[in-house]
């Protein structure tokens, strides 16, 4: 894994971790919806980069 790769997974770890914040001390519905909606796009991208992280590490 290159330092790209773990920048961009800690990235991603910490976006989820601020959604996950706004979801907890969300007031409406459609707030924790829209939070909701974007952890789960997030956390998509993230298995994305870790999928890439492990297939170039058996590469190596």
């Amino acid at each position: 894994m290159n330092g790209l790769q773990q920048l961009l997974i800690r990235g991603s770890e910490k976006v989820i971790g601020h959604y996950q914040f706004l979801l907890d001390s969300a007031t409406s519905e459609q707030e924790r919806e829209r939070y909701r909606r974007r952890i789960e796009e997030e956390r998509r991208i993230l298995g994305r980069l870790l999928d890439d992280s492990d297939r170039s590490s058996r590469a190596a």
